[in-house]
Order: C-alpha cells, then structure tokens, then sequence
C-alpha cells in the first residue's frame, strides 16, 4: 500500500469534528423526538439495524435499560421481509439504525412497527431517505459522506446521537454534560498508541471482551477485525468467555478487552487477568489488570460515553493492522458500502 492515508483513516481522524457537528446541528431533531417519546411514555424499547448500526443498537439496549429502566429488544427484520408478520406495539419506542436508509428490510419492519403503534425514529446519514420517510422522526447523524465501506465515523455518531435521545428523554444533567465534551476526548483517544496490541495480531483467530455497554464495542471491534483484515474474531461477554470458548486459548492467543469505567470494570480485569495467566496475549483499556497490558485509554466525563472513546481508539489501530497485512480497508473483498438486504 502507499503513504497515502486510507479513506478509513482520514474518516477516523474526522470522528471529532463528526460528533461536534452533530452536537451543534442535531438539537432540535434530538429534543423534538425526545419531547414526544416522554409525553408517549413508552414500556418497551424495539432496535431495527444489522452490521455496524446492529452493534450500536445493542449499545443502546444496555442503555435504556440503565438509564430509563425500560427492556430493549432487538426485532430480525425478515420477521416482516420473510415472514411477512405485523407486531403490534403500541407502547413502544423503536429506533431503527441505518447509515444509509436504503436497505430494504429495514425500511419495511420499520413501517410495520410503526403502523403497529410504535413511535419510531430513524437514526440515519440520510433523512431523504426510505428509512427517514416511513419512520415517526428522523434523527440525522451529520457524520458528512463516509466513503470506505468499513463504518467508523457513522458508527459514533449513530452511538451518540442514539445515547444523546435518551439522555434527553430521561433529563440526565451529567450525561449530557459528558456528551458536549466528547469532540475533545474522541480527539485524545484517536492519538492512543496501541501499537503493542498491532504487533501482537498475527492473523490468527482473536476473542474481543466486553460486558454491557462495552460488548456492544467489543463485537463491532470483532467485526472490523473480519472486514477489513480478514482475521477471524470472535466476540464474548467476560460472563461468557471462560466458559466454552476458554478451551482454545493457547500460548500467544490475542485477547483485546475493553472496560469503561463502570460497575462492570472490575469484572473484566479480573477475566483478562484470568486469561492472560493461561498464556493468551491479553491487552485492556483499564488500570485495573495485573498481568494482562493496560492500553492507553480516555476516561470521559461519564462511563457511559467510555465505550465511544474507546472505539475510536480500536479504529485507528485496526486500520494499521490491515495495512501491515497488506490489506486497503476501503475496499474488503466481498464487501460493498450499501447492502440491501430483503
């Protein structure tokens, strides 16, 4: 490959500016929708989304449930595409999470949701849309064009756009504060060095950790692992990993955890610990680990806008990966940057 940055860097190094954008353009999408889900007061969550936009839903999940104490379930859109089934909700909130808008089954369970009774907001690049145009509101992410097919900039601000409605919708003071901080620790944390965990990958499998919030990290970094470096990653909760998946831990085996500063911390530490004295390789973003490596980290104002700065920090070292291997992320094999799924 040339000197020449990838499109996945240049869009890593544009997260900051992405989220700060978002922050000062998306206020009043993000308060008008806020306004309406409190005066609807919903009992249930429903996600909508696959790949990337799936993984931030699943961050969202572990989030409503904390912040508003209302369950989150995630709907498989071929239950509407295939099947052909209308659910009825008329109680709930559904967030459908789709960079760009287009993909068919999306689009038609989001329509079924919300004939169903639901309030549904489109959380999108696009508010032209067909996901935008069938939703109750559209919540546009401001990420600008994201030309490689591997998501980066549009996963954050589809994460921060979706935690910044809720915050809104519960009236949380500190989460919001946090939120308007996050262009300046997004900047630090895209400058971490984690070089060490680059010279450790040696194409082989690798497990990625998390627990709540950050297992919604942890399976969007397996996921970048597969498609930009064709390295086969798996992704377990650290309730999980020690108890089937444990076996094929071998001498040298990469294991990358990642922790927020959150009641679930001392936990992961502990696993990572675990991990690392049956021989893997074992890198974390916390202080807490004795004999795994502790990776450089940003702590933000809130642990629950940790797990951002800490995906931001994974894309830049899984970009040098890919282009160590040889590999341009912009352009994985088999891959194309809109998949209409039906």
């Amino acid at each position: 490959m040339s000197n020449q940055l990838t499109l996945m860097r240049q869009e890593i190094n544009e997260i900051p500016v992405a989220v700060d954008r978002l922050l000062t353009e998306g206020s009043e999408a993000i308060k008008s929708a806020a306004q309406e889900v409190r005066a609807r007061d919903p009992r249930f969550l429903i996600s909508v989304a696959r790949g990337s936009s799936d993984h931030a839903c699943s961050y969202l999940k572990y989030a409503s449930e904390l912040l508003l104490g209302l369950p989150m379930a995630s709907v498989g859109p071929s239950v509407k595409s295939i099947y052909g089934v209308d659910m009825r909700c008329p109680n709930a909130l559904c967030i459908s999470v789709s960079q760009s808008g287009q993909s068919p089954d999306i689009v038609r369970l989001t329509r079924s949701l919300t004939q169903g009774g639901a309030y549904s907001v489109a959380i999108t690049n696009d508010t032209g849309s067909a996901l935008a145009n069938v939703a109750s509101a559209a919540l546009p992410i401001h990420a600008g064009p994201e030309l490689s097919v591997a998501a980066t900039k549009t996963f954050v601000t589809s994460l921060v756009a979706g935690l910044w409605l809720l915050a809104e919708i519960k009236g949380d003071a500190d989460l919001l504060a946090a939120l308007r901080n996050l262009p300046k620790d997004l900047e630090q944390a895209i400058a971490c060095d984690w070089g060490v965990v680059i010279d450790a990958i040696d194409g082989q499998s690798l497990f990625t950790l998390g627990r709540g919030t950050s297992w919604a990290i942890s399976n969007e970094a397996a996921l970048k692992f597969k498609e930009t470096c064709q390295i086969h990653a798996e992704s377990y909760s650290s309730a999980e990993v020690l108890h089937g998946p444990v076996s094929i831990v071998d001498q040298g085996f990469p294991v990358l955890a990642f922790s927020s500063g959150d009641a679930a911390e001392a936990n992961i530490a502990e696993v990572a610990d675990a991990l690392a004295a049956k021989g893997a390789q074992v890198f974390a973003t916390t202080d807490r680990v004795k004999d795994a490596v502790s990776l450089p980290h940003v702590r933000t104002a809130h642990w629950m806008t940790d797990p951002v700065a800490a995906i931001a920090s994974f894309y830049g070292m899984v970009e040098a990966v890919a282009a160590r291997r040889g590999i341009n992320p912009d352009t994985p094999r088999h891959l194309r940057k809109v998949t209409e799924t039906v």
